[in-house]
């Protein structure tokens, strides 16, 4: 196996407690293939006792984390972050390793995840509730209060920076977490769910079960005692999961994925559109559910887009993380096997690939690399503009007026992310409107990812918000309180 800057932990979290499992998983290095390291295969006995152990933490029947008042638990909160940043270096290390992510990516996703942390450090003693003017008689108020136990299946693309944005605002409202990470990367998730036990996380306020998502994934979504569930992936599993939690009438907030326009205008800053527009596709290798994997630019200067993109696809390169290329690998095989079956089928339809990067001298053998393409001459309703392919690769499209580029950016079912490339101020505005996306970026994409900033989706990119304010408030319970007085 790989050298390690930490050895991760074999075990599932439950209680306060590390607890071995009988059977484990191999994790491999995305850039080798190469046996990485072994985690827990936690099953339905672990789920029911980490469940278990969180609603008894909620209760007050193990710790104290229910007498922590909202101040405190911003306090903690704002520790942590500085536990975080103490580990920076070991956790981007696991985080590039794990997932194949450049150096540089991952360096910016430990970043991101104290960062949650302080977020939800300050808001925490912030959610406030209302008093509603009704009837002379009585005194009406509102209150905000802890679902209790809250569950969270996160994904591999970004583990770190979802533990931060799902862990944070859950524990900040006052609820018990447990969180089911994802098999193919969570070797950072383990680290930091490592790193609050240390920083004197009362015991059950948080678990965490390393497994399988048709067992862990599966039993968690379907366990009759968690009050609160998200969920991060794709469509077809989100389905699956809100079904599973439909049956004990669990609320759940879900985002699973999209196939995000960028749009530009003739009058864009080029400069800048064209540096974002590669930037939003090959980040993470294109395994990023916000990526700008569908490019629409008007026809007056659709050549010279093309053109210029074309220079820039070609001087990309891909390589292991750790070489901090432009570019890593795919996850694992599987995901490379789909992608390149996708690829192929686009060719045989005729669609042109305009230009690709290479494979870095020295790059690993046997690694999941797939080079970033830029594909063109695509049939109006072809696949590759419809599907989330989740690599790093850019469907480019021409259009002729205002309405035909927003006919073109709604032509999915998926609505979670845009950009649009104007200096015209009306347009921005009548785009911004028209737009089916559950977040529009004008004149940049992604907002430094913005975790100020609400985010969810629309159509099949899921349901309720996550980040910001409305992230901290789906996960509490709005409670009326009406007061006769007389």
């Amino acid at each position: 196996m790989s050298a390690l800057p930490v050895t991760p932990r074999c075990a599932a979290l439950i209680g306060g407690e590390w607890v071995a499992t009988a059977r484990t998983l191999s994790v491999e290095a995305p850039a080798t293939a190469a046996p990485l390291a072994e985690i827990a295969r936690c099953d339905a006995v672990q789920v029911d006792a980490a469940v278990a152990a969180a609603r008894r933490a909620f209760d007050g029947e193990l710790g104290d984390w229910h007498q922590w008042s909202a101040r405190r638990r911003g306090e903690w909160l704002h520790a942590f972050a500085d536990a975080i940043e103490a580990d920076a270096e070991a956790l981007v290390a696991l985080e590039c390793a794990d997932t194949g992510k450049p150096l540089s990516q991952a360096r910016g996703d430990i970043a991101v995840c104290a960062r949650y942390f302080r977020f939800y450090a300050g808001a925490a003693d912030k959610l406030h509730g209302e008093t509603i003017p009704f009837d002379n008689d009585f005194a009406v108020l509102t209150l905000r209060e802890p679902f209790g136990v809250c569950a969270q299946i996160i994904p591999w693309n970004y583990p770190s920076q979802i533990f931060g944005r799902c862990v944070a605002a859950a524990l900040a409202a006052g609820n018990s977490v447990v969180l089911k990470p994802a098999e193919d990367a969570c070797l950072s998730v383990l680290r930091l769910a490592e790193l609050a036990v240390e920083a004197g996380l009362p015991a059950g306020a948080l678990n965490v079960v390393p497994g399988l998502g048709r067992e862990a994934g599966s039993a968690l979504a379907a366990h009759p005692g968690i009050d609160h569930l998200s969920f991060t992936g794709s469509p077809e599993t989100g389905t699956l999961v809100t079904q599973a939690a439909a049956v004990h009438h669990v609320p759940v907030t879900m985002e699973l994925g999209g196939k995000s326009p960028q749009l530009v205008f003739a009058d864009a800053d080029l400069d800048s559109a064209l540096a974002a527009v590669v930037r939003g596709i090959i980040q993470n290798a294109g395994q990023t559910c916000s990526a700008g994997s569908r490019l629409l630019v008007e026809a007056s200067c659709y050549d010279e887009v093309v053109s210029r993109l074309a220079a820039r696809f070609s001087d990309l390169r891909c390589d292991a993380g750790e070489r901090d290329a432009d570019c890593g690998p795919l996850i694992n095989a599987r995901q490379r096997e789909k992608l390149e079956s996708r690829l192929a089928a686009a060719q045989a339809d005729g669609i042109r690939v305009a230009a690709a990067g290479q494979l870095a001298d020295g790059a690993p053998a046997g690694g999941h690399f797939v080079v970033p393409q830029m594909l063109v001459d695509i049939p109006e309703g072809h696949a590759v503009t419809r599907e989330e392919l989740f690599g790093p690769v850019l469907a480019v499209q021409r259009f002729v007026d205002e309405d035909d580029a927003v006919r073109l950016a709604n032509a999915t079912e998926f609505g979670l992310c845009a950009g649009v490339w104007t200096r015209d101020g009306g347009r921005q505005l009548r785009l911004a409107k028209r737009i089916r996306s559950g977040q529009v970026f004008v004149n940049n994409y992604g907002a430094a990812g913005g975790i100020e900033l609400p985010f969810g989706g629309m159509g099949r990119s899921g349901h309720g918000r996550e980040k910001g304010f409305e992230g901290l408030k789906s996960y509490t319970q709005l409670k009326t309180v009406a007061i006769r007085h007389g």
